[in-house]
């Protein structure tokens, strides 16, 4: 089984960016350019490496390898944008990864790409790149490729190695519980489940009885043995089953247009864990949005509107404008969910609005109510 954390920390110190390893600062798949960028290299790295798994690591400065981290990101989805828009997709994981000098709510993302046989191309269009295109790795570049692509195997051994060196141990094991259930969670409810003898899930929050049910806010969930962050969320709520065999999370939206004490079911994770020292994830989404009286939504998305055109101007808002701020992001949602169809758009246009305003709830809100919109894009029923 890999240390995660042990594994980003060997990429980082065995090479430079390379054929089979590349890092990034941060990830911008809300944009059709941060895509495309992300796609070409999955497409590069995945046809340059047909027998060896290869990485991308997120939230690492380029010149210096300095680990500033970024955003935990909700990867459930992922393998379906893959999907989309390379033809021959290879298999691919991303993970959140804590480390200790990292702010809890900031990781280090790996993307680990399966090795495949066959060629992966684009099937259509995105951006600047044009269906039939096919991406290789030239040193630390992803460049396109007209030949065909020799099948080497170059790097088999140099990764295998990497990886060898990266396995968990008893101490890797004990010493991060200790420091979730010590350390960085000493201020909430903690706790620490064992799986067939092998596996050891961590979790904490706090919690909240709402009529008959117990919900979790703030939640912070890892595979302590992969040191591997499996939820991570400031706002929602979430309850929690597990028995000898599975652990399983629902997440609740709160939603509302004046408050938000309503909770939506959003979508179920279950962790199912085997004799055979293997486990397996599986993510259902549940959500069916709420819907409302479309007079109403109109009057709000024209005020969201008429808040962002004043923020550009640079004029100052008033009390009431700075709380409508805070909720801008879940009502323009709210918005779209209900058959705005700009909503989602004029939202990730506002980012540096948000971001640049001196109100760091609003931002937190933007990037919870990003991620859940990115959830239901990918995860529809």
């Amino acid at each position: 089984m890999l240390n995660k954390r042990l594994l980003i920390k060997n990429l980082l110190a065995h090479n430079d960016e390379c054929s089979f390893y590349d890092k990034k600062r941060q990830l911008n798949l809300h944009l059709k350019e941060g895509k495309a960028k992300f796609l070409k290299h999955i497409c590069a790295l995945s046809n340059s490496n047909p027998f060896n798994n290869s990485y991308i690591v997120v939230g690492v400065e380029d010149q210096d390898n300095e680990i500033t981290g970024d955003d935990f990101f909700d990867d459930s989805r992922i393998q379906n944008l893959v999907n989309a828009y390379l033809e021959n997709p290879p298999k691919i994981q991303y993970e959140n990864v804590p480390f200790p000098n990292l702010p809890k709510d900031k990781v280090v993302g790996l993307v680990t790409i399966k090795p495949k046989s066959k060629t992966s191309s684009f099937k259509k269009n995105i951006h600047t790149i044009p269906a039939q295109t096919v991406f290789v790795r030239r040193g630390s570049n992803s460049i396109p490729s007209e030949e065909k692509i020799p099948y080497s195997k170059q790097n088999v051994e140099t990764v295998i190695s990497i990886e060898n060196n990266s396995r968990n141990s008893i101490g890797y094991t004990l010493d991060g519980v200790i420091d979730f259930v010590h350390n960085r969670h000493k201020d909430m409810f903690s706790k620490y489940k064992v799986f067939k003898e092998l596996f050891v899930i961590c979790w904490a929050g706090i919690p909240k009885k709402v009529r008959d049910k117990t919900f979790f806010s703030r939640v912070d969930i890892e595979l302590i043995n992969e040191q591997v962050k499996l939820f991570y969320s400031t706002q929602d709520e979430v309850e929690i089953f597990y028995n000898e065999n599975t652990f399983t999370i629902i997440e609740y939206l709160p939603l509302g247009l004046n408050d938000k004490t309503s909770y939506y079911p959003l979508e179920q994770q279950k962790i199912s864990f085997y004799d055979n020292g293997y486990y397996k994830i599986e993510a259902e989404m549940l959500f069916e949005p709420p819907q409302y009286n479309r007079k109403v939504l109109h009057h709000i998305y024209n005020s969201n509107l008429s808040l962002l055109n004043k923020m550009t101007k640079g004029l100052e808002l008033s009390d009431r404008e700075k709380i409508d701020l805070e909720n801008l992001a879940s009502t323009f949602m709210i918005c779209y969910l209900n058959g705005f169809d700009d909503a989602k758009q004029k939202l990730i246009e506002a980012k540096s609005l948000i971001k640049s305003y001196n109100n760091n709830l609003a931002y937190t809100n933007f990037k919870e109510v990003m991620r859940v919109l990115r959830k239901i894009k990918y995860g529809g029923k």
